[in-house]
C-alpha cells in the first residue's frame, strides 16, 4: 500500500523564525508531511498565483492522503475546492481535538446523500 501524505496548507506561523506557533507532528501519525504554502502568504487580491501553487502542490491528492488547513481560510477553503475537484468530492482531513490532544481524520463526500443522521 502507498504511504499517506499529509497536505499542509500554510507553514505554521512561527517556522521562519524556528518557534512554530503551534505543534503539528502529530499528524505525521498519517502520514509525510508536505507544506504548500509558506507561512506568510495571504489571499487577498490576486489570488490566482496562490491557486497555480496550490493546484500544482496537490496535483497527486488521491484517496489515501489527508489535508490539514492551517492558515489563512481562504487559501483552507480553496485547497478543499482544488482536492474535492481532483478526487471526485471526497477528501480526508485532519481535525484536532483540543480535550484529546490528537488528530482525528474526517471523511468528506459531498455527493453523499443529503440526509443527516
Amino acid at each position: 500500500m502507498k504511504k499517506s501524505n499529509v497536505y499542509v496548507t500554510q507553514e505554521i506561523q512561527g517556522t521562519s523564525k524556528g518557534i512554530p506557533r503551534i505543534n503539528i507532528m502529530g499528524a505525521t501519525e498519517y502520514g509525510k508531511l508536505h507544506f504548500l504554502l509558506p507561512e506568510q502568504s495571504q489571499m487577498i487580491y490576486s489570488p490566482a498565483p496562490l491557486i497555480t501553487q496550490l493546484r500544482k502542490g496537490l496535483k497527486d491528492f488521491n484517496d489515501n492522503d489527508y489535508l490539514l488547513l492551517t492558515g489563512d481560510p481562504a487559501i483552507m477553503a480553496v485547497a478543499a475546492s482544488i482536492v474535492s475537484t481532483i478526487n471526485n468530492g471526497k477528501f480526508k482531513l485532519l481535525k484536532w481535538d483540543k480535550q484529546e490532544f490528537k488528530y482525528y481524520p474526517l471523511d468528506i463526500n459531498l455527493h453523499q446523500g443529503g440526509r443527516s443522521e
